[in-house]
Protein backbone atom coordinates (compact mmCIF):
# COMPACT_ATOMS: atom_id res chain seq x y z
CA UNK A 1 0.00 0.00 0.00
CA UNK A 2 2.65 2.18 0.29
CA UNK A 3 4.48 4.75 -3.17
CA UNK A 4 1.87 4.67 -6.05
CA UNK A 5 -0.29 2.19 -5.05
CA UNK A 6 -3.80 1.93 -4.73
CA UNK A 7 -5.36 1.88 -1.43
CA UNK A 8 -8.14 -0.33 -0.49
CA UNK A 9 -9.86 0.63 2.24
CA UNK A 10 -11.71 -1.59 5.12
CA UNK A 11 -15.30 -0.39 5.49
CA UNK A 12 -16.22 -0.72 9.55
CA UNK A 13 -19.78 0.58 9.64
CA UNK A 14 -20.53 2.45 13.06
CA UNK A 15 -22.80 -0.08 15.03
CA UNK A 16 -24.89 2.64 16.24
CA UNK A 17 -24.90 5.29 14.34
CA UNK A 18 -27.23 8.02 15.09
CA UNK A 19 -31.05 8.07 14.68
CA UNK A 20 -32.58 9.84 11.45
CA UNK A 21 -34.91 11.55 14.02
CA UNK A 22 -32.09 13.02 15.85
CA UNK A 23 -30.03 13.63 12.90
CA UNK A 24 -32.59 15.37 11.30
CA UNK A 25 -33.22 17.40 14.83
CA UNK A 26 -29.02 18.22 14.15
CA UNK A 27 -28.98 18.87 10.50
CA UNK A 28 -31.97 21.91 11.20
CA UNK A 29 -29.51 24.08 12.88
CA UNK A 30 -25.70 22.50 12.68
CA UNK A 31 -23.94 25.89 12.72
CA UNK A 32 -20.54 25.05 12.31
CA UNK A 33 -18.03 23.06 13.34
CA UNK A 34 -20.12 21.71 16.60
CA UNK A 35 -22.09 18.48 15.16
CA UNK A 36 -19.88 15.50 13.75
CA UNK A 37 -21.21 12.70 11.17
CA UNK A 38 -21.15 9.30 12.00
CA UNK A 39 -17.95 8.09 10.80
CA UNK A 40 -14.44 8.81 10.40
CA UNK A 41 -11.11 7.88 7.70
CA UNK A 42 -8.06 6.68 9.20
CA UNK A 43 -4.69 5.40 7.54
CA UNK A 44 -1.13 4.63 9.41
CA UNK A 45 2.13 5.57 7.75
CA UNK A 46 5.66 4.15 9.38
CA UNK A 47 8.96 4.37 7.57
CA UNK A 48 9.60 1.29 5.83
CA UNK A 49 6.25 0.35 5.74
CA UNK A 50 4.33 3.47 3.95
CA UNK A 51 0.85 3.79 3.96
CA UNK A 52 -1.58 1.00 5.71
CA UNK A 53 -4.06 -0.06 7.73
CA UNK A 54 -6.98 2.40 5.74
CA UNK A 55 -10.29 2.10 7.80
CA UNK A 56 -13.58 3.86 7.51
CA UNK A 57 -14.64 3.40 10.91
CA UNK A 58 -17.21 4.60 13.75
CA UNK A 59 -16.29 8.57 14.73
CA UNK A 60 -14.33 7.98 18.22
CA UNK A 61 -11.92 9.32 20.34
CA UNK A 62 -8.22 8.34 18.96
CA UNK A 63 -6.06 7.19 21.20
CA UNK A 64 -2.85 8.74 22.03
CA UNK A 65 0.21 8.36 24.42
CA UNK A 66 1.60 11.90 26.23
CA UNK A 67 4.89 11.40 24.60
CA UNK A 68 2.90 11.41 20.53
CA UNK A 69 5.49 13.79 19.32
CA UNK A 70 2.45 16.24 18.12
CA UNK A 71 1.82 17.44 21.35
CA UNK A 72 5.60 18.10 22.06
CA UNK A 73 7.08 19.60 18.41
CA UNK A 74 3.61 20.27 16.60
CA UNK A 75 3.91 18.34 13.12
CA UNK A 76 0.45 18.61 12.01
CA UNK A 77 -1.19 19.75 8.76
CA UNK A 78 -4.55 19.61 7.84
CA UNK A 79 -6.78 20.85 4.88
CA UNK A 80 -10.51 22.41 4.59
CA UNK A 81 -13.73 21.95 2.00
CA UNK A 82 -16.78 21.15 1.38
CA UNK A 83 -19.09 18.42 -0.05
CA UNK A 84 -22.85 20.01 -1.58
CA UNK A 85 -25.96 18.62 -2.39
CA UNK A 86 -26.47 18.98 -6.08
CA UNK A 87 -30.06 19.56 -7.18
CA UNK A 88 -29.95 15.80 -9.11
CA UNK A 89 -29.39 14.28 -5.90
CA UNK A 90 -25.64 14.03 -6.43
CA UNK A 91 -22.80 14.76 -3.98
CA UNK A 92 -19.84 17.33 -5.54
CA UNK A 93 -16.86 18.54 -4.44
CA UNK A 94 -14.91 21.88 -5.41
CA UNK A 95 -11.09 21.16 -6.84
CA UNK A 96 -10.53 18.89 -4.22
CA UNK A 97 -7.37 17.63 -6.14
CA UNK A 98 -6.34 21.34 -5.68
CA UNK A 99 -6.67 20.50 -1.89
CA UNK A 100 -4.55 17.43 -2.33
CA UNK A 101 -1.70 18.96 -3.85
CA UNK A 102 -1.34 21.73 -0.91
CA UNK A 103 -1.63 18.87 1.81
CA UNK A 104 1.30 17.45 0.26
CA UNK A 105 2.94 20.89 -0.22
CA UNK A 106 2.41 21.75 3.15
CA UNK A 107 3.50 17.85 4.27
CA UNK A 108 7.07 18.46 2.47
CA UNK A 109 7.53 21.96 4.60
CA UNK A 110 6.58 20.04 7.79
CA UNK A 111 8.61 16.80 6.76
CA UNK A 112 5.40 15.05 6.63
CA UNK A 113 5.56 12.26 4.38
CA UNK A 114 3.29 12.89 1.49
CA UNK A 115 0.15 11.00 0.84
CA UNK A 116 -1.09 10.00 -2.83
CA UNK A 117 -3.09 12.51 -4.39
CA UNK A 118 -5.52 9.91 -5.50
CA UNK A 119 -5.59 8.29 -2.02
CA UNK A 120 -6.69 11.65 -0.35
CA UNK A 121 -9.22 12.02 -2.57
CA UNK A 122 -10.28 8.09 -1.99
CA UNK A 123 -10.80 8.87 1.80
CA UNK A 124 -13.01 12.06 0.97
CA UNK A 125 -15.28 9.75 -1.12
CA UNK A 126 -15.27 7.11 0.96
CA UNK A 127 -16.59 9.29 4.50
CA UNK A 128 -18.90 10.83 2.11
CA UNK A 129 -20.50 7.73 0.76
CA UNK A 130 -20.93 6.02 4.09
CA UNK A 131 -22.33 9.50 5.53
CA UNK A 132 -24.31 11.33 2.21
CA UNK A 133 -27.62 11.38 5.01
CA UNK A 134 -25.60 13.98 6.75
CA UNK A 135 -25.08 16.53 4.24
CA UNK A 136 -28.10 18.94 4.32
CA UNK A 137 -29.83 20.66 1.64
CA UNK A 138 -28.64 23.12 -0.34
CA UNK A 139 -30.92 25.02 -0.73
CA UNK A 140 -30.04 26.89 2.60
CA UNK A 141 -26.77 27.19 1.90
CA UNK A 142 -25.60 24.23 4.07
CA UNK A 143 -22.97 21.90 3.11
CA UNK A 144 -20.91 19.05 4.95
CA UNK A 145 -17.73 20.51 5.56
CA UNK A 146 -14.67 18.11 5.53
CA UNK A 147 -11.25 18.33 7.84
CA UNK A 148 -8.48 15.94 6.40
CA UNK A 149 -5.57 16.06 8.74
CA UNK A 150 -2.25 14.63 9.64
CA UNK A 151 -0.40 13.90 12.71
CA UNK A 152 2.91 12.98 14.58
CA UNK A 153 1.85 9.92 15.97
CA UNK A 154 5.22 8.32 17.11
CA UNK A 155 5.96 7.93 20.39
CA UNK A 156 9.37 9.89 21.11
CA UNK A 157 10.87 12.80 22.82
CA UNK A 158 13.41 14.66 20.34
CA UNK A 159 13.83 16.69 17.72
CA UNK A 160 13.37 15.10 14.21
CA UNK A 161 11.03 14.21 11.98
CA UNK A 162 8.82 11.89 13.18
CA UNK A 163 9.05 8.03 11.74
CA UNK A 164 5.21 7.35 11.94
CA UNK A 165 2.02 9.13 11.50
CA UNK A 166 -1.70 9.37 11.41
CA UNK A 167 -4.06 10.54 8.45
CA UNK A 168 -7.66 11.15 8.98
CA UNK A 169 -10.88 12.62 7.56
CA UNK A 170 -13.26 13.41 9.65
CA UNK A 171 -17.10 15.65 8.53
CA UNK A 172 -19.52 18.27 9.93
CA UNK A 173 -22.82 19.26 8.28
CA UNK A 174 -22.67 23.11 8.26
CA UNK A 175 -25.31 26.10 7.69
CA UNK A 176 -25.08 28.53 6.04
CA UNK A 177 -22.03 31.01 6.99
CA UNK A 178 -24.11 34.46 6.86
CA UNK A 179 -27.89 33.87 8.06
CA UNK A 180 -30.43 36.07 7.26
CA UNK A 181 -27.81 37.64 3.71
CA UNK A 182 -24.56 38.48 3.65
CA UNK A 183 -22.93 41.07 5.72
CA UNK A 184 -19.85 43.02 5.69
CA UNK A 185 -17.41 42.41 8.37
CA UNK A 186 -15.22 44.68 10.61
CA UNK A 187 -11.80 44.16 10.53
CA UNK A 188 -8.86 45.29 13.03
CA UNK A 189 -5.40 45.81 11.51
CA UNK A 190 -2.93 43.73 14.22
CA UNK A 191 -0.40 46.64 15.48
CA UNK A 192 2.30 43.51 17.32
CA UNK A 193 1.44 40.24 16.10
CA UNK A 194 2.31 39.28 12.70
CA UNK A 195 0.94 35.62 11.36
CA UNK A 196 4.59 34.45 9.72
CA UNK A 197 8.02 35.34 8.09
CA UNK A 198 9.52 35.01 5.43
CA UNK A 199 11.21 31.18 5.41
CA UNK A 200 8.30 29.83 7.98
CA UNK A 201 5.42 28.06 7.78
CA UNK A 202 3.14 30.78 6.69
CA UNK A 203 2.50 28.57 3.28
CA UNK A 204 1.77 25.61 5.11
CA UNK A 205 -1.48 24.97 6.20
CA UNK A 206 -0.69 23.64 9.69
CA UNK A 207 -2.05 24.15 13.24
CA UNK A 208 0.24 26.26 14.57
CA UNK A 209 -0.28 29.12 11.99
CA UNK A 210 -3.71 29.56 13.87
CA UNK A 211 -2.56 29.14 17.22
CA UNK A 212 -0.13 32.04 16.87
CA UNK A 213 -3.01 34.10 15.27
CA UNK A 214 -5.59 33.91 18.27
CA UNK A 215 -3.96 36.26 19.95
CA UNK A 216 -4.86 38.38 17.79
CA UNK A 217 -8.05 37.24 16.97
CA UNK A 218 -8.52 37.96 20.61
CA UNK A 219 -7.53 41.52 19.99
CA UNK A 220 -9.64 42.49 17.33
CA UNK A 221 -12.77 40.74 19.26
CA UNK A 222 -11.70 42.88 22.27
CA UNK A 223 -12.13 46.15 19.64
CA UNK A 224 -15.60 45.46 18.28
CA UNK A 225 -13.81 43.82 15.34
CA UNK A 226 -14.93 40.24 13.07
CA UNK A 227 -11.28 38.91 11.98
CA UNK A 228 -8.07 40.40 12.22
CA UNK A 229 -5.48 41.67 9.44
CA UNK A 230 -1.96 40.84 9.55
CA UNK A 231 1.09 42.78 8.47
CA UNK A 232 4.66 40.94 7.03
CA UNK A 233 6.71 40.64 9.12
CA UNK A 234 9.50 42.35 8.11
CA UNK A 235 8.89 46.19 7.79
CA UNK A 236 5.35 45.93 9.25
CA UNK A 237 3.52 47.90 6.36
CA UNK A 238 2.64 45.22 3.71
CA UNK A 239 -1.34 43.78 3.94
CA UNK A 240 -0.52 39.76 4.20
CA UNK A 241 -4.15 38.08 4.66
CA UNK A 242 -6.37 38.01 7.51
CA UNK A 243 -6.38 35.03 10.30
CA UNK A 244 -8.09 32.67 7.80
CA UNK A 245 -8.92 34.09 4.96
CA UNK A 246 -7.24 36.29 1.62
CA UNK A 247 -7.77 39.55 0.88
CA UNK A 248 -8.69 41.26 -2.42
CA UNK A 249 -8.57 45.27 -3.47
CA UNK A 250 -11.13 46.68 -6.28
CA UNK A 251 -10.42 49.81 -7.53
CA UNK A 252 -12.65 52.20 -9.02
CA UNK A 253 -11.12 51.34 -13.05
CA UNK A 254 -12.36 47.58 -12.13
CA UNK A 255 -8.81 46.60 -11.18
CA UNK A 256 -8.38 43.86 -8.58
CA UNK A 257 -5.30 43.36 -6.70
CA UNK A 258 -4.84 40.37 -3.90
CA UNK A 259 -0.82 40.22 -1.62
CA UNK A 260 1.56 38.03 -3.71
CA UNK A 261 2.61 34.43 -2.31
CA UNK A 262 5.88 35.22 -1.10
CA UNK A 263 5.85 32.46 1.42
CA UNK A 264 4.11 33.94 3.94
CA UNK A 265 0.54 33.50 2.70
CA UNK A 266 -1.62 30.52 2.38
CA UNK A 267 -2.37 29.75 -1.61
CA UNK A 268 -5.75 29.86 -0.88
CA UNK A 269 -7.86 27.49 -3.63
CA UNK A 270 -10.73 30.07 -3.11
CA UNK A 271 -7.90 33.10 -3.76
CA UNK A 272 -6.10 31.37 -7.23
CA UNK A 273 -10.23 30.63 -8.19
CA UNK A 274 -10.96 34.23 -7.53
CA UNK A 275 -8.21 35.34 -9.54
CA UNK A 276 -9.21 33.17 -12.60
CA UNK A 277 -12.82 34.21 -12.17
CA UNK A 278 -12.05 37.57 -12.02
CA UNK A 279 -9.92 37.41 -14.85
CA UNK A 280 -12.89 35.73 -17.01
CA UNK A 281 -15.15 38.74 -16.10
CA UNK A 282 -12.46 40.90 -17.69
CA UNK A 283 -11.05 42.45 -14.75
CA UNK A 284 -7.39 43.49 -14.75
CA UNK A 285 -6.13 41.23 -11.71
CA UNK A 286 -2.41 42.10 -10.26
CA UNK A 287 -0.50 40.17 -7.58
CA UNK A 288 1.30 42.89 -6.25
CA UNK A 289 2.01 44.32 -2.79
CA UNK A 290 -0.49 46.66 -1.49
CA UNK A 291 0.55 48.52 1.64
CA UNK A 292 -1.75 49.34 4.59
CA UNK A 293 -1.02 53.36 4.03
CA UNK A 294 -2.65 52.70 0.69
CA UNK A 295 -5.10 50.90 1.68
CA UNK A 296 -6.29 53.82 4.01
CA UNK A 297 -5.58 56.37 1.30
CA UNK A 298 -7.36 54.96 -1.71
CA UNK A 299 -10.23 54.51 0.64
CA UNK A 300 -10.19 57.92 2.13
CA UNK A 301 -10.13 59.14 -2.30
CA UNK A 302 -12.30 56.92 -3.36
CA UNK A 303 -9.81 55.06 -5.96
CA UNK A 304 -10.51 52.10 -3.29
CA UNK A 305 -13.98 51.01 -4.20
CA UNK A 306 -14.30 47.40 -2.77
CA UNK A 307 -12.52 44.93 -0.12
CA UNK A 308 -13.19 41.57 0.38
CA UNK A 309 -11.66 38.39 2.07
CA UNK A 310 -11.93 34.89 0.79
CA UNK A 311 -11.72 31.29 2.35
CA UNK A 312 -13.41 27.94 2.15
CA UNK A 313 -15.87 28.44 5.07
CA UNK A 314 -17.06 31.81 4.23
CA UNK A 315 -16.18 32.14 0.58
CA UNK A 316 -16.29 35.72 -0.41
CA UNK A 317 -16.66 38.24 2.56
CA UNK A 318 -17.19 41.86 2.10
CA UNK A 319 -15.23 43.98 4.60
CA UNK A 320 -16.35 47.66 5.41
CA UNK A 321 -15.14 48.76 8.32
CA UNK A 322 -11.19 48.80 8.52
CA UNK A 323 -10.07 49.59 12.47
CA UNK A 324 -6.86 50.33 13.73
CA UNK A 325 -5.17 51.54 16.69
CA UNK A 326 -5.07 55.49 15.73
CA UNK A 327 -8.19 55.29 14.02
CA UNK A 328 -10.82 53.55 11.66
CA UNK A 329 -12.13 53.42 8.46
CA UNK A 330 -14.76 52.68 5.96
CA UNK A 331 -14.67 51.13 2.30
CA UNK A 332 -17.86 51.90 -0.13
CA UNK A 333 -19.62 53.22 2.57
CA UNK A 334 -19.71 50.02 4.67
CA UNK A 335 -22.03 48.04 2.00
CA UNK A 336 -21.28 44.97 -0.16
CA UNK A 337 -19.91 45.92 -3.15
CA UNK A 338 -21.32 45.09 -6.77
CA UNK A 339 -17.81 43.31 -7.57
CA UNK A 340 -17.71 41.25 -4.50
CA UNK A 341 -21.09 40.07 -4.65
CA UNK A 342 -21.15 38.86 -8.15
CA UNK A 343 -17.91 36.84 -7.32
CA UNK A 344 -19.43 35.49 -4.66
CA UNK A 345 -22.66 34.31 -6.43
CA UNK A 346 -20.75 33.44 -9.52
CA UNK A 347 -18.25 31.09 -7.35
CA UNK A 348 -21.11 29.77 -4.93
CA UNK A 349 -23.13 28.51 -8.27
CA UNK A 350 -20.19 27.06 -9.53
CA UNK A 351 -19.88 25.18 -6.62
CA UNK A 352 -23.51 24.01 -6.28
CA UNK A 353 -23.86 23.08 -9.56
CA UNK A 354 -26.08 26.07 -10.86
CA UNK A 355 -23.26 27.39 -13.42
CA UNK A 356 -21.60 26.60 -16.21
CA UNK A 357 -17.87 24.73 -15.64
CA UNK A 358 -15.38 25.16 -18.09
CA UNK A 359 -12.36 25.08 -16.07
CA UNK A 360 -13.97 21.19 -14.77
CA UNK A 361 -13.57 23.02 -11.18
CA UNK A 362 -16.80 20.75 -9.57
CA UNK A 363 -15.65 16.93 -8.84
CA UNK A 364 -18.77 14.37 -8.78
CA UNK A 365 -18.79 12.03 -6.11
CA UNK A 366 -21.63 10.25 -7.23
Amino acid sequence: MSGGDKIDFEIRPNPAPVSATDRAALLANPGFGRVFTDHMVTIRYADGKGWYDARVEARAPIPMDPASAVLHYAQEIFEGMKAYRAADGGVTMFRPYANAARFNTSAARMAMPALPEQTFVDSLHRLIEIDREWIPDGADGGSLYLRPFMFASEVFLGVRPANEYLYSVIASPVGAYFSGGVKPVTVWVSPDYTRAAPGGTGAAKCGGNYAASLAAQAEALEHGCDQVVFLDAVERRFVDELGGMNVFFVYDDGSIATPPLTGTILPGITRESVLTLASAAGHRVEERPVTFDDWRADAASGRLREVFACGTAAVITPIGQVRFPDGEFTVAGGEPGTVTMALRQQLVDLQRGKAADPHNWVHRVF
